[in-house]
């Protein structure tokens, strides 16, 4: 069987699967790393919604084939680490704005939301209504106004 190579949650991993395996079960299945969820397997509820080198990305709908061995992977369960805290900004403004009912799609909203911000904040600007018309991560329970007030106030200490 093949192997993969690549950076997951700051560790270099390898682990063996198919190629045409989606990413998406080799983090769950094989890895153990739950916190992406599997929604849709289209890449269009954005559940599984994680990083890839720093810009948000459906594992659902990538071949582990297509990650490279220099690619850095990174859920939710990592995204704290990426400032050195037991939670990341976004995931405390989550919790003050009181966001989640089921909580499902959370992850994915999250790691939507910080690539969001980082890709404003890398043009020089703050994000803004029209940043968050363009999140399309399916909350099934609707909480849409909590979570795009939570964006901004996660955006406000990132």
């Amino acid at each position: 069987m093949p192997t993969h190579t690549f950076k997951l949650n700051g560790k270099q991993i390898t682990v063996e699967a198919d190629d045409d395996v989606r990413l998406l079960w080799v983090l769950r299945d094989l890895l153990g790393v739950t916190g992406p969820k599997y929604g849709c397997g289209l890449g269009v509820c954005q559940a599984c919604t994680s990083h890839i080198n720093g810009k948000a990305f459906n594992p659902c709908s990538v071949p582990v084939s297509k990650i490279a061995t220099d690619d850095e992977i990174t859920t939710i369960e990592g995204l704290p680490t990426t400032v050195g805290k037991d939670l990341h900004p976004m995931q405390e403004a989550w919790l003050e704005m009181d966001v989640a009912q089921c909580g499902y799609c959370q992850p994915g909203q999250i790691m939507t939301a910080v690539a969001k911000v980082r890709h404003a904040a890398a043009e020089g600007r703050d994000i803004d209504d029209s940043d968050l018309d363009e999140i399309r991560n399916i909350c099934r329970c609707g909480t849409y106004p909590r979570i795009r007030e939570a964006i901004k106030a996660g955006a406000e200490n990132m």
